[in-house]
């Protein structure tokens, strides 16, 4: 019997991985905007930026958070009071002064710089995104054990999704 032909078949064209636009500021040696692959870390983000300058405060930053897309990480260095929401995968800017808080990425310690929100309220809002995935409404926290009507008006100009 001849040799049998056997075929196998064309391996499908996986997609390519969604890419992340994030920009590294503050004291890393190369400052900017960098695109990463989905899931990426701050780590990440910081080892593309050409890791921390010498005088850099990465305590300061969650460097195990997950990133997400337009995040601005922002590096404090030794002795620099840090900005309202520094560096882990909090909102639009993580780091800047007065930037909303992303509530699909914030750490504990992010949610627990926001007034009015303690760390056990920082830890339900953790908790409930942990149960739900993704907030896809500010409005969402209403359903967060410790946050009302009240709180929710206070904290809607603070936070986003």
């Amino acid at each position: 019997m001849a040799g049998a032909a056997t075929t196998e078949p064309a391996a499908a064209n996986p997609s390519p991985p969604s890419t992340l636009v994030v920009q590294a500021a503050g004291a890393v040696v190369r400052p900017g905007v960098y695109r990463l692959q989905d899931g990426a870390r701050v780590i990440d983000l910081i080892n593309a930026a050409g890791g921390p300058t010498p005088e850099a405060d990465t305590q300061l930053v969650a460097l195990g958070a997950t990133l997400t897309d337009g995040v601005r990480v922002y590096v404090p260095k030794v002795g620099e009071a840090p900005p309202a929401s520094v560096g882990g995968t909090a909102g639009s800017d993580l780091g800047g002064q007065g930037a909303p808080v992303d509530l699909n990425a914030a750490t504990p310690e992010q949610l627990d710089s926001l007034p009015g929100v303690g760390p056990a309220t920082a830890a339900a809002i953790v908790a409930h995104r942990q149960e739900i995935g993704r907030y896809t409404s500010v409005d969402e926290l209403l359903d967060v054990r410790g946050i009302g009507p009240a709180k929710l008006d206070a904290l809607r100009p603070l936070v986003t999704v």
